[in-house]
């Protein structure tokens, strides 16, 4: 089959066409790689450099497709309260856009990913019979988006979905955006020995989802012609954490030793967010595969090695153009880092988890290994 995806240079979005392609199908997509990255892009699909609000082009690269996944939105959620008007273009316009673009070309169906900001605060576990009830112009956009799709796809014949998955992690996602990805951001900042922040007092309640569980499940509300018109939660619902829990899986996965950074909380953030994967098990066939806490290990040792590899590389290749001897500098530098122990050779913490300086400590000096 001939599939369309928006958002193709993005964590769900590379993911996705990954696996279609491998299945034998015809993969096109776009991306305008706001958020994207090209290094994601499959070498076997047919990629175009297109913002979504772009109709007239939508309408020319999403020709003679039979599916199309509607990946793309600026997923910032926490920020949507200070950009609603980015919010508002990049999710509910694009998302018209897609949508006519589809309709015109006669797109058989049309699969929407929405997001748990549909539910706002009710009760959890949130299910697909509850009315959406979104607390930020993000959950709200994305609501608007749904709504529209239902109107128009029925009105001009057009099969669809709604797919509406839990805090998706796995490869490829972007960890240095403090507003998502939250996991991955707390990998990173203690890999680099730096404390995990967390917004709030720590006791948001959250379910992740590993991204080979959610693509399984957007798959088959893409092929499955018995399933249709249906709004389907995607993830766990056996393995509720809170953000202080999830602070502490990490720290136990990498070594860190340090305490968390507390800061104000975010306005609107939903508390607790978890949703009922009933549904999913029921028409989807849906189980959890990777656990978070495998999830957590899974990710990372594979990806932040081939991230250092590359970064190590080119370190190394400016080093020798430059006359420095880089292993020197290394351990120089390592030496004075441990010189920040104290007499015990333990690390010393101020309040915020940060790692001071001990009596012993000595600035390290890099001139001496340069040519």
């Amino acid at each position: 089959m001939k599939i369309f995806i928006t958002g193709i240079a993005g964590f769900l979005g590379c993911h996705l066409a990954k696996r279609m392609i491998d299945l034998g199908h015809e993969v096109s997509g776009n991306d305008n790689l706001i958020g994207g990255e090209k290094i994601n892009l499959d070498k076997r699909i047919n990629f175009f450099e297109t913002d979504c609000n772009d109709l007239n082009e939508m309408s020319k690269i999403i020709k003679n497709s039979e599916i199309v996944y509607h990946c793309a939105a600026t997923a910032h959620e926490g920020l949507s309260v200070f950009s609603p008007n980015v919010i508002t273009k990049n999710i509910f316009q694009a998302s018209i856009s897609t949508i006519t673009a589809s309709i015109q070309n006669k797109v058989k169906r049309f699969i929407y990913c929405s997001s748990m900001a549909r539910y706002g605060n009710q009760k959890t576990p949130f299910n697909e019979v509850m009315s959406p009830k979104p607390e930020d112009p993000y959950g709200i956009a994305k609501v608007a988006g749904e709504n529209v799709l239902k109107v128009l796809a029925d009105l001009n014949g057009m099969e669809w979905n709604i797919a509406v998955p839990h805090n998706i992690i796995g490869p490829n996602q972007k960890y240095d955006d403090p507003f998502r990805n939250v996991l991955s951001i707390f990998i990173n900042r203690n890999l680099q020995n730096k404390p995990a922040i967390i917004y709030g007092d720590g006791n948001q309640k959250r379910c992740f989802s590993y991204i080979d569980d959610v693509i399984y499940c957007l798959e088959k509300l893409a092929l499955d012609k018995n399933i249709n018109k249906e709004i389907i939660n995607i993830g766990p619902d056996e393995e509720e954490v809170t953000i202080n829990k999830l602070v502490e899986m990490v720290a136990n996965e990498t070594g860190f030793n340090g305490k968390p950074i507390y800061v104000a909380g975010r306005p609107k953030e939903v508390k607790f967010a978890t949703c009922s994967a009933d549904k999913s098990r029921k028409l989807l066939n849906y189980k959890t595969q990777t656990s978070l806490k495998d999830a957590i290990n899974k990710k990372d040792i594979k990806e932040v090695a081939d991230a250092l590899t590359d970064i190590l590389y080119v370190t190394y290749g400016a080093g020798h153009a430059f006359g420095i001897d880089l292993d020197k500098c290394f351990e120089e530098v390592q030496n004075s880092n441990m010189s920040k122990l104290d007499e015990n050779g333990k690390p010393i913490y101020n309040e915020t988890g940060k790692v001071m300086k001990g009596p012993n400590y000595f600035k390290p000096d890099l001139s001496k290994f340069v040519n």
